[in-house]
């Protein structure tokens, strides 16, 4: 026991506070960088959530489209609303878009016209707030 206190007395005061851990600045500078590249990857995935939602909203009214289509071939005309096509199974549940809105259908003439109004629930916009329906090309595009 003699020896090891011998040795503890030899080790300098510098390094016995090296010993103990990270300084107060050395742990500011890991949070910095921590925070910078937080930051970084942010930026460069917030736009691809908004393509990502447009997409799913895109697959959603196709998929209306189709259920609309194979109630039409059953019934032989094509479904007043979206609780028609829950009612005949041809739907789980009635669909919400991405936003948390639920998706508008509408019979216009011979077809359907199924649509979302984007990301501020209102009639047009661009970016995130686009409306989207079975007659944009993006989603004509996806037949």
């Amino acid at each position: 026991m003699n020896a090891l206190m011998r040795m503890w007395k030899q080790v300098s005061k510098k390094q016995r506070r090296r010993a103990r851990g990270m300084t107060l600045v050395e742990i500011m500078v890991v949070i910095t960088i921590i925070g910078l590249i937080t930051a970084a990857v942010a930026v460069a995935v917030m736009p691809k959530l908004v393509e990502a939602r447009q997409e799913r909203a895109r697959s959603d009214i196709k998929a209306i489209e189709n259920a609309a289509d194979l109630y039409k071939m059953k019934k032989g005309q094509y479904p007043k609303s979206l609780d028609d096509l829950v009612k005949t199974q041809n739907l789980k549940e009635t669909p919400i878009d991405p936003w948390g809105n639920p998706y508008i259908y509408v019979l216009d003439g011979n077809a359907p016209l199924i649509k979302s109004k984007g990301g501020d629930g209102k009639e047009g916009g661009e970016g995130e707030d686009m409306d989207i329906s079975n007659r944009d090309k993006a989603t004509t595009a996806q037949q």
